[in-house]
């Protein structure tokens, strides 16, 4: 119980966090766009079972790969992209430290 609090505390506290100290003017449109980088979770789809509480996400999802997560980090490069790509590495690190935990 604790993890699943941790784990989705990071997926939606941590971006509230960032919006706040560093998008003040437009925190709530920061805050929406990092946490739809809960989005990638859309790739647990493919897995059998979708769902399975003992599975490590990291390098097992397609969209939690290491070759995407590469791409995530290229995305916090450019201004444009940069929102988008603070969400998915935030979403990384929570999946990260989710598997830590097991």
């Amino acid at each position: 119980m604790l993890q699943t609090v941790a784990h989705y505390s990071c997926h939606f506290v941590l971006p509230l966090a960032v919006a706040l100290l560093f998008y003040k003017s437009n925190w709530k449109f920061a805050y929406v766009i990092m946490v739809l980088g809960i989005l990638i979770d859309l790739d647990h789809l493919l897995a059998t079972p979708i769902f399975d509480p003992n599975r490590c996400s990291i390098n097992f999802h397609p969209l939690h790969s290491y070759y995407a997560m590469v791409v995530y980090l290229l995305l916090l490069i450019p201004k444009k992209t940069r929102l988008i790509g603070i969400g998915l590495v935030i979403h990384i690190i929570a999946d990260t430290v989710d598997c830590s935990l097991m």
